[in-house]
């Protein structure tokens, strides 16, 4: 009896066994069945990201040569800025400051004039004298 027991037990046990192993079986396929359909979604997904990373590096490249342009753009203004300033406003401002010379000359001149001399005073002359640049120096 006790054999027919160990017989029945071992029976039990290979049928829980194969069941078992059955259902590992139906786990396996489905999780190759996963697998496989993340990978054919994941590829075409990694092959677009690569293509939108390319294409974002060939952006930043134009964006880079840009950028580089302006700041080649802004140095030729600068420099071509300082050498009008250097070229025409140190003559401009000894013009401007002429005209104001003679503006002023010229009023004192009429405001003299209008006034008239002083009764019994006799009429005398204003000369104006202006400056001449030296020579071989800075003004």
């Amino acid at each position: 009896m006790a054999g027919l027991l160990v017989a029945v037990f071992w029976a039990i046990l290979v049928s829980f066994l194969a069941v078992v192993l059955v259902r590992l079986a139906q786990v396996l396929r489905a999780a190759t069945r996963l697998v496989t359909g993340v990978t054919e979604r994941a590829v075409p997904l990694l092959a677009e990201a690569s293509a939108t990373v390319r294409s974002a590096q060939t952006q930043l490249d134009k964006v880079d040569a840009i950028a580089t342009d302006v700041q080649e753009v802004t140095a030729n203004a600068s420099a071509l800025s300082t050498t009008v300033s250097s070229a025409f406003g140190t003559p401009l401002v000894k013009v401007a400051a002429f005209g104001y010379g003679v503006r002023r000359a010229l009023a004192r001149r009429r405001a003299a004039r209008d006034a008239g001399p002083p009764a019994g005073a006799s009429r005398t002359r204003t000369t104006v004298l202006i400056a001449r640049p030296r020579r071989g120096g800075k003004d």
